[in-house]
């Protein structure tokens, strides 16, 4: 479902306002019997601040930015963490995925460590995540975040058949050279710079505190 435009209306108002002042300008100009030289002037000027108008709105639709489209993830509400983790850890990764899943855009979010599952939370997809495809295997060699704008338009998708198959936006975020932090979005462009900056700063935290408790591998 998508969500509606905030601003459409204040986008179209330049352009209604514009037409009905040209309509209404037109219409008491042909029924004027005898056309005085004052008003000629004044329909002049009202028909170029008309055309000013109509000329602002068709501007405003190409360049105002318009809200992403944001649709409700396909799949159920849940919390899976593998149930042989420290304590500390497991409050670790609770910690961190409430904070992304209330204070981002993020609306599901997945955990790879050492070559397994650690944690899924939010909407969480059809099945689990079993290998790293192509795009977390690149994330994991350039210790590089990979940020998948518009997923839906991405022929890769295909490797993420574990997360709800109308993700929108996603972000591929290194842990160190053993990890991946897998935040998916519910709308296409809604990730920040600021946003990328946090999520950054969450990785490498989270990152240390699995490097250091030692947490068993697959």
């Amino acid at each position: 479902m998508a969500k509606p435009d905030p601003n459409r209306i204040l986008r179209q108002l330049p352009l209604v306002v514009g037409s009905i002042g040209g309509t209404l300008l037109f219409l008491n100009r042909v029924t004027t019997p005898m056309l005085m030289d004052s008003q000629a002037r004044s329909d002049a000027m009202g028909i170029m601040l008309c055309a000013v108008l109509i000329l602002t709105g068709l501007l405003w639709q190409r360049i105002q930015p318009r809200s992403p489209e944001a649709v409700v993830l396909n799949g159920t509400e849940g919390l899976e963490l593998a149930e042989d983790l420290p304590e500390a850890v497991r409050t670790e990764l609770a910690w961190a995925s409430h904070l992304l899943l209330t204070n981002t855009v993020t609306r599901s979010l997945l955990v790879w460590y050492d070559g397994r599952v650690l944690l899924r939370r939010g909407v969480l997809g059809p099945k689990p995540m079993t290998q790293a495809g192509p795009i977390v295997q690149r994330t994991l060699q350039t210790q590089k975040p990979i940020y998948l704008v518009s997923l839906q338009l991405y022929p890769g998708r295909v490797e993420f058949d574990y997360l709800p198959d109308n993700v929108q936006g996603l972000i591929c975020q290194p842990m160190g050279d053993r990890g991946v932090l897998l935040l998916a979005a519910n709308a296409p462009r809604s990730y920040t710079q600021q946003d990328e900056a946090w999520i950054a700063g969450i990785a490498d935290k989270l990152e240390n505190t699995l490097h250091t408790l030692q947490v068993p591998s697959a």
